[in-house]
């Protein structure tokens, strides 16, 4: 047996509790707890302008992941405070819920830009990663594991960190931005498909055809029902910008998007953000990607919402950035994903 068929915690070797991070400057470390969510989120929120300008990190998305049914938040969350009580850092070490082909954990800390160059993020990046260990070496699995951090390209101080500790770029995402008074083209719906909004009671077709679209894209796992209705049944999801195309009661295609008001001012415009676009593998070559995102295009453009934003693996294996200039978006800012394998 090579080593690689060995269960996680016998390849990582021990995994004990990783203590809180030590920093002079920080006086207390505590886990998250939804009664912290303001603290957590005034963090992230003076972050945003100086990580990524061009969206901001809702207060609901934090509440979300508290909530997660496989997320600890005893053990997998981190907050540090100032001595006057002041949230300066959070840590989080999030496991993905799904372990049918790889155990994986998201480490997405971030560190108030007044408490920067101290050596904070740092701190916090070594308890993330020692948690994600942890939370390998615990699922008892014989897969591979693997850390993953994402970073916006004008966000150096967190590729360092993260290259400090192993991980390495593997994939690079581009955000694309297109004006609703651009022309649209008139694309005709194939025989035996429909385009219609996406409504609630398509949640489970709607996940099923998630998955199915995105088995060979890379980093895409199941999504699990849990977080699916958290996305679909949240705050910022629009049913009436989101079009999906069915055969009968199969959706075989999907344009999904959602609109964050908060978004508007850093962009400088209103907008809707298109989360999610795939074609199931039996359905693609037939034109259906750019039938449902130039219908979901048109309602955001009736609605009134003067760009359409999204973001695309630069090397999407369905040609995804060429469909996309074609519909009038151009590419703006640049994110990186950060890996460490197990």
């Amino acid at each position: 047996m090579s080593t690689d068929d060995l269960p996680l915690a016998e390849r990582l070797g021990p995994t004990p509790d990783p203590a809180p991070p030590a920093h002079p400057d920080v006086a207390e470390w505590r886990p998250a707890s939804l009664g912290e969510i303001d603290a957590m989120h005034s963090v992230y929120a003076a972050a945003a302008p100086v990580d990524h300008p061009t969206y901001t990190t809702p207060r609901e998305e934090l509440e979300e992941t508290l909530e997660l049914s496989h997320v600890d938040s005893i053990r997998d969350t981190l907050v540090g405070f100032a001595a006057d009580g002041t949230a300066v850092a959070v840590g989080i070490a999030m496991p993905h819920a799904d372990r049918s082909s790889v155990v994986r954990a998201y480490l997405d800390g971030v560190v108030h830009p007044q408490w920067r160059r101290r050596g904070i993020g740092t701190a916090v990046a070594e308890w993330e990663l020692a948690r994600a260990r942890q939370q390998f070496a615990e699922s008892g699995s014989p897969l591979p594991a693997e850390a993953v951090m994402y970073a916006d390209e004008r966000d150096a101080g967190a590729v360092v960190i993260a290259e400090r500790l192993g991980l390495q770029t593997e994939r690079w995402f581009t955000s694309m931005v297109r004006d609703s008074a651009a022309p649209l083209p008139d694309l005709p719906e194939p025989d035996g498909i429909l385009v219609v909004p996406f409504t609630p009671e398509m949640r489970d077709a709607g996940r099923a055809a998630r998955n199915d679209a995105f088995r060979d894209h890379w980093g895409s796992l199941p999504t699990d029902p849990e977080r699916w209705q958290q996305f679909v049944g949240g705050p910022f999801f629009r049913h009436d910008l989101s079009r999906v195309a069915v055969v009968g009661d199969r959706i075989v295609a999907f344009c999904l998007a959602s609109v964050n008001e908060d978004d508007w001012v850093t962009l400088g415009a209103s907008n809707a953000y298109i989360d999610l676009i795939g074609v199931v593998r039996d359905h693609r070559r037939r034109g259906l990607a750019p039938l449902v995102v130039s219908r979901t295009l048109a309602a955001i453009a009736e609605t009134g919402l003067e760009k359409a934003v999204l973001d695309v693996d630069t090397e999407s294996p369905t040609g995804a950035n060429t469909l996309y200039e074609r519909l009038g978006f151009t590419a703006t800012d640049r994110s990186r994903a950060l890996v460490k394998h197990y």
